[in-house]
């Protein structure tokens, strides 16, 4: 191993370490824009308040959002136990929360006249990152 290739290893290991903890669904099968609609809602909030406005929320999405928020949690729950610190789960706030879009899946539906027609029935993917708010 090259010297530029045990820098590069350093530095992501260190980026690694430092990260903070977050959780990523990918191929949810919902438009991003449907998906983006709720996750607005909660970026920047407080875990708790953000896992209640879920909860009672109508859209679909509201319950993919839930799962990867409560994973986040979890992760940050599961990295401080491994580096022995302390964590207050009620001081944890949705850092960063973001939908993109995934892999379209192509179809087709008949159309006049002999033709089709393409469907694309899109995919999201959710990305949660969860931090502890200091002075709380």
């Amino acid at each position: 191993m090259g010297q530029n290739a045990r820098v590069r290893k350093a530095r992501r290991d260190a980026e690694r370490k430092s990260a903070s903890p977050s959780a990523t669904q990918r191929g949810t099968r919902q438009s991003p824009y449907k998906m983006r609609l709720v996750i607005d809602q909660i970026r920047g909030k407080m875990v708790n308040d953000a896992l209640a406005m879920l909860k009672f929320s109508k859209k679909r999405a509201a319950g993919e959002i839930t799962k990867v928020l409560e994973s986040a949690v979890a992760n940050a729950e599961q990295a401080a136990r491994q580096n022995n610190e302390s964590i207050d789960v009620d001081a944890l706030f949705v850092k960063k929360a973001i939908i993109n879009e995934g892999q379209k899946l192509k179809r087709w539906m008949p159309a006049a006249m002999g033709r089709a027609t393409p469907v694309f029935k899109r995919t999201s993917h959710v990305e949660i990152v969860v931090a502890e708010k200091a002075g709380r």
